[in-house]
């Protein structure tokens, strides 16, 4: 099991958490997504590592940023 931390920007509310939580879950391989709203840190779980590029893709595709 694989598990990698990322910061997310732009998020505000329980929505923003839902959308981005649903998105990175569609990601083949990814077992579980904790959204820590007030931080905007994002710890994924997956069966083996994700690439960043996907979590990215994911993000923006939830309407978000990842934080560099």
């Amino acid at each position: 099991m694989a598990t990698s931390t990322y910061t997310v920007t732009g998020m505000t509310c329980g929505h923003c958490v839902s959308a981005v939580q649903k998105e990175i879950g569609k990601i083949t391989g990814v077992t579980g997504v904790q959204v820590d709203l007030p931080t905007g840190r994002v710890e994924v779980s997956a069966e083996a590592p994700v690439s960043d590029a996907a979590i990215a893709a994911a993000v923006d595709e939830a309407g978000y940023e990842l934080a560099s």
